[in-house]
């Protein structure tokens, strides 16, 4: 039951991690590449941990479906912050290469 929230946003994760890998479309590399999956696996595996985190620490006693919010909140919280860092990694490791070739 704790994994109903993944399974809510999976559809919203894909169309995010398609973006994130889509734009911008240059410059495209094997390292880019690596580093935007890399991202990916560890936005989903975040998700997951936090989305168990919160799940499980939440408050029970204020009723049933509150344990299912806050890790559905967590979950996406986790999911866009990481790929936020890694946004702004991947142009900053980026931008220094261009400037360098």
């Amino acid at each position: 039951m704790s994994l109903l929230s993944l399974i809510l946003f999976l559809p919203a994760f894909v169309i995010l991690g398609g973006l994130f890998l889509l734009f911008p479309r240059t410059p495209r590399s094997g390292v880019r590449a690596a580093f935007d999956l890399a991202a990916l696996l560890l936005a989903l595996a975040g998700s997951i941990v936090g989305m168990r985190w919160a799940y499980f620490n939440a408050d029970h006693t204020v009723g049933a479906i509150w344990p299912q919010v806050l890790a559905t909140l967590m979950a996406y919280a986790v999911f866009i912050a990481i790929l936020l860092i890694a946004l702004f990694a991947r142009h900053r490791l980026w931008r220094t290469r261009e400037g360098s070739a």
